[in-house]
């Protein structure tokens, strides 16, 4: 009886990543925020509260395995639910509120492990509330006026197109690195990608589900593929200043949830500014 020959082991991508697993898990995850915004927006709160929180805590472990940095992650969860769901009633004043609180909250939760790595630790904590939940809050703001569920899928229709624009192009036709020091498989030809895809998308995105300008759309889609490039490069130089590959393990094919957020975070901040601006309520 001959034995049985196992199933070869998935093989990585040219860029590096189990590429089935890897559109497998992003397919259910862009399935999830787009049921969670046509069905109720307040369940893409839910999912944006849920998401923050998992990075914190992936974030946070980066620093202390990375560098025994401490986080006051206490704290940093609770204040960065309190942006979340405050910015969703109250704007940037109730995100503005919930910062400080948690601000206050870091600087005096650390007292209780002394004097040694105070500054390091608590610089660490803001930075963690600031670039995650803060961040993370002006993607529930979108969400909020009466065209808020098209506002957010905007948003992510645009990082998506970016991200894939540029994964495509990179593995495609990448040859000219865009910054070899922090990432070395992130190329100009990718970035080229983006800004392709990333402009197309908005400008279509913008013009049928918001019904602006095309123009509008398209300076919109560019400005997305700028921060979201801007995001992966932050979390390159974290990891790389960590000694890290992954935030965590949490999805295959993507590392850790937070390895997933770096391009959405930044993008969040950008794409509320830019809506605000052009297609003020």
């Amino acid at each position: 009886m001959s034995a049985s020959v196992p199933d070869p082991p998935s093989r990585p991508s040219r860029a590096g990543r189990d590429l089935r697993a890897a559109i497998a898990v992003g397919v259910v995850l862009g399935a999830a925020i787009i049921l969670s915004l046509l069905m109720l927006r307040h369940l893409f709160i839910g999912i944006v509260a849920v998401a923050a929180a998992v990075s914190t805590v992936e974030l946070a472990g980066a620093l202390r395995r990375g560098a025994d940095i401490r986080v006051s992650l206490l704290p940093v969860l609770v204040g960065g639910q309190l942006m979340i769901w405050l910015s969703w009633p109250f704007g940037l004043r109730g995100l503005l509120v919930a910062f400080t609180i948690t601000t206050l909250g870091c600087l005096a939760w650390r007292f209780r492990l002394g004097v040694d790595g105070y500054l390091r630790d608590v610089t660490a904590s803001v930075f963690t509330a600031a670039y995650v939940p803060m961040f993370a809050s002006f993607a529930a703001m979108l969400a909020v006026p009466e065209d808020g569920a098209f506002r957010a899928l905007c948003f992510m229709i645009g990082v998506v197109a970016s991200d894939t624009g540029g994964y495509a192009f990179g593995v495609l036709l990448g040859k000219h690195p865009m910054a070899p020091s922090i990432s070395p498989k992130k190329s100009w030809e990718g970035f080229g990608g983006s800004m392709l895809t990333g402009t197309v998308a908005g400008a279509l995105s913008v013009t049928l589900l918001l019904e602006g300008q095309w123009w509008q759309g398209a300076l919109f889609g560019a400005a997305l593929v700028c921060s979201a490039t801007l995001g992966d490069l932050m979390e390159s130089v974290i990891k790389r200043d960590l000694g890290i590959k992954d935030m965590g393990n949490m999805l295959p094919g993507h590392g850790g949830l937070m390895d997933r957020m770096d391009s959405l975070l930044p993008s969040a901040v950008v794409a509320w500014m830019m809506l605000f601006w052009l297609l003020p309520q």
